[in-house]
């Protein structure tokens, strides 16, 4: 009952499915491969459309989710392989299958609805749950571990790197006064520390609950959502088929930043200072940006679905050109004279 109730939770609209659809094309066939699987609403709508002959290879660290997503897709069976895993990694598990080269890439960068609205999971401070949220829940470090473990000052860095929240010091400095008389184990407890450290004139400005930036830095900092993201995006240029194309759904500023930035490295990967007369590195382009400003959600799919207010679509399509002549991966195209990584 439990399972059954669980894969129910997991089943969800997509967001944005019509413009993923649109520039991903799986109606050109190949081998796609949704990287962050989810409830499968994304994959599902690409099987739609996927030819006969054709492969999707869904990624997820949540076990929860591949078992949902799973049975969703169990009509797509001959064409539909499910992989535990994190897209971090996308390369080595893929090759694990047997596969090395691909013609479309999604990535999905939101916490899944379920994952939200599931209070035992510890990512909302609307419940109280314990401090987990943990993506993979196999992994070792919770929330309740950087809560209590992280020094001070890892907690400002945190809240002002991944929260862009502009009273880190005095809400870091609350939590260690508070931890130091008896450790913080609940999502409700947290929050109403972080509340009662904000000054009230700020506390409720925005609408938003106060704890709501700090909880999506403890959460990028338990799941390592930005430390390797650069890197993963790269490896999924670098895999993909000349004509393949790989399209990103972001959920906050840092995660976009990052995004834009390699895929503008890709289309323009030139290290020439910007005044010299002619380009002298050699370096060409890997990527056509398909997507030159993002693109949101429509307003009747933010009314239907507030989660998908904050989305923010981009897209790129691989060259058949440059990297197959001077260079043997995008990887090696990004490096610098002197061998380090741009």
């Amino acid at each position: 009952m439990e399972n059954a109730e669980k894969k129910q939770a997991f089943h969800h609209v997509p967001i944005m499915v019509t413009e993923v659809m649109d520039l991903l094309s799986p109606q050109r066939g190949g081998i796609f491969v949704d990287g962050t699987l989810g409830g499968g609403g994304h994959s599902e709508a690409i099987l739609q459309l996927l030819p006969e002959g054709s492969r999707l290879i869904g990624i997820d660290r949540d076990e929860t989710a591949l078992l949902a997503a799973s049975e969703r897709l169990a009509p797509f069976a001959d064409r539909f392989t499910a992989v535990h895993g994190n897209f971090f990694r996308m390369k080595s598990l893929l090759l694990q299958k047997g596969v090395s080269k691909v013609d479309g890439i999604l990535l999905d960068l939101g916490v899944s609805s379920y994952q939200l609205d599931e209070p035992s999971r510890g990512f909302s401070y609307k419940a109280e749950a314990p401090l987990d949220m943990r993506m993979d829940q196999s992994a070792a470090l919770t929330a309740a571990d950087v809560v209590n473990g992280y020094s001070e000052k890892e907690l400002v860095r945190i809240f002002r790197d991944y929260g862009e929240e502009r009273f880190s010091a005095g809400i870091a400095r609350r939590i260690a006064e508070k931890r130091a008389e008896k450790p913080i184990q609940t999502t409700t407890d947290l929050a109403e520390i972080i509340a009662g450290a904000i000054p009230s004139k700020f506390r409720y400005k925005e609408q938003q609950h106060p704890a709501r930036r700090c909880f999506q830095a403890i959460r990028i900092e338990v799941n390592g959502e930005l430390q390797y993201l650069r890197e993963a995006v790269d490896d999924c240029i670098d895999i993909l088929n000349p004509g393949g194309r790989i399209v990103i759904l972001t959920f906050h500023s840092l995660e976009d930043r990052i995004v834009k930035t390699a895929f503008k490295t890709a289309e323009n990967p030139c290290v020439c200072p910007p005044k010299s007369p002619q380009c002298i590195c050699g370096r060409t382009p890997y990527g056509r940006v398909l997507t030159k400003h993002p693109l949101i959600a429509c307003e009747a799919e933010r009314q239907e679905n507030s989660r998908s207010a904050c989305c923010k679509l981009r897209a790129l399509e691989k060259l058949d050109r440059g990297i197959g002549k001077e260079k043997n991966t995008y990887r090696e195209g990004r490096m610098k004279a002197d061998g380090s990584i741009l």
